[in-house]
């Protein structure tokens, strides 16, 4: 609510399709239509049925902060159900997370999944007959948002629930047995070269649950790097000032245990890779699964014994957490606003290109999503990636004036490598035309055979 525009990368597309959908539903969107579908959904569905009520201005305050809640308090019940603790002193660290790069990054879907299947996992811990109806309930909805918040739900549940039925040493199994289905699977992705996957994310230690810090810059590294020596810290005072009581390991043995699992589910997994030649990329898989990492993170810190000084340096580092957002999302709230004037005067139906690039050390690369969401009512994002990926509901035909059915051809239009062909024209494009100051765009028109990247902001490392 501090900003007149939430910015979180992919969620201004998922509010661009949604208006799609209205033109959709009222035979005003040539070409595109709305497939089955039964997961990677639940968001779409919410903001599309209320922005038919109140409108999509509305409707994107209204579910995103009902996904944020949902995420927060999610995971504030599973971190009490798993430590038997209320970690009112883990306030600032949830907080924090819950606007971390899976929200950041626009991720509603997967988002949304997470705060459901840590309700059902905060249920399913302690449930007996009836309540079990409760925890598939919740596995539905999670599955209808995004099936990785499902496998996380059902995959824990049945690892904790079943690792106290295994007698001695056989409870090394399980972890075992996940880290080497894992590396199975990682092997298998490696040696088939259909998949295209690849590991390219930086060294595999920093994806810890606190790179869920690192979003618009270097110094959000340095924070995070602070929040995890911190946590450190935490652990280890607690330990030497019980050091002489009878603690034993069984209260911080499962908190560990499914961290270490989910890191090496981190290090392990591709971090994108294209199940069909035809079809999207299944992107930054790694780096969105730190989110889970981060919550066992959090439930290993709740299983501490409560100390005030806890709250105060998690506290301190919430603030320049926050502090360091709210300036991103200003200037990215006035890139949107320089591209609302930009288009409010185009003729309705326009197809523009959109080419926005953040600078170079920032891990929020979809900004150029927001520009796409100021065509709304206005104009056409012909590289809109959505329908043409085929894991939308949104979808499209090939010829469509609307979007490009290619999913290739969005992603070099997204990039600049995109050669405009005269069945594209009338075709705009949008782009930054001042280094110095990235929320300044322009406009102009393309011709037929040049790339579409010729001009613009070009980040060096990029």
């Amino acid at each position: 609510m501090w900003r007149p525009r939430i910015e979180a990368g992919d969620l201004a597309s998922h509010v661009y399709n949604a208006w799609l959908a209205q033109l959709i539903e009222k035979g005003q969107a040539p070409g595109l239509y709305i497939a089955t579908q039964w997961n990677n959904i639940l968001f779409d569905v919410l903001v599309l049925r209320t922005a038919n009520l109140f409108g999509l201005g509305v409707a994107q305050k209204v579910v995103v902060s009902i996904c944020v809640l949902v995420f927060f308090w999610g995971v504030f019940a599973f971190i009490r159900t798993l430590t038997n603790q209320l970690p009112w002193l883990l306030l600032p660290c949830i907080a924090v997370l819950a606007y971390g790069y899976s929200f950041s990054m626009g991720f509603m879907n997967y988002y949304l999944s997470l705060g459901l299947a840590c309700f059902g996992l905060a249920i399913g811990l302690r449930a007996r007959r009836f309540e079990w109806v409760a925890v598939a309930a919740l596995a539905v909805i999670a599955l209808l948002a995004h099936p990785i918040g499902f496998l996380w739900l059902v995959g824990t549940l049945a690892y904790i629930k079943l690792k106290p039925r295994l007698p001695g040493w056989w409870k090394l199994v399980l972890p075992l047995a996940a880290v080497s289905a894992l590396g199975a699977v990682c092997w298998y992705a490696a040696h088939r070269p259909s998949l295209f996957a690849d590991w390219d994310r930086g060294p595999f230690y920093l994806y810890n649950g606190a790179d869920q810090l690192a979003l618009y810059g270097k110094r959000y590294f340095v924070l995070a790097g602070a929040v995890f020596f911190f946590g450190v810290v935490c652990v280890a005072m607690d330990f030497y000032a019980r050091r002489r009581e009878d603690i034993g390991w069984k209260q911080f043995e499962l908190p560990l245990e499914l961290y270490l699992v989910t890191f090496c589910a981190t290090a392990l997994l591709p971090e994108n890779l294209r199940p069909s030649i035809y079809g999207g990329w299944i992107g930054v898989l790694g780096s969105r699964l730190t989110t889970i990492s981060a919550i066992f993170g959090l439930c290993f810190l709740g299983s501490l014994k409560p100390r005030k000084w806890h709250f105060a340096g998690l506290g301190f580092c919430a603030v320049v957490f926050f502090a360091f957002l709210y300036r991103d999302t200003g200037w990215l709230n006035q890139m949107e606003a320089n591209a609302e004037r930009l288009v409010e005067n185009l003729p309705a139906g326009t197809r523009v290109i959109v080419r926005a690039r953040a600078p170079a050390d920032s891990r929020i690369a979809f900004i150029g999503h927001a520009v796409e969401r100021a065509c709304i009512g206005h104009c056409f994002s012909y590289a809109n990636y959505e329908p043409a990926s085929g894991e939308f509901r949104v979808r499209v035909r090939k010829g469509s004036p609307v979007v490009t059915a290619s999913t290739d051809d969005a992603e070099d239009m997204a990039s600049g490598e995109y050669e405009v062909d005269d069945t594209d024209l009338p075709l705009k494009q949008i782009y930054q035309c001042d280094e110095k100051d990235l929320t300044k765009l322009c406009i102009r028109d393309l011709v037929a055979g040049e790339a579409n990247g010729q001009m613009g902001f070009k980040p060096a490392d990029r």
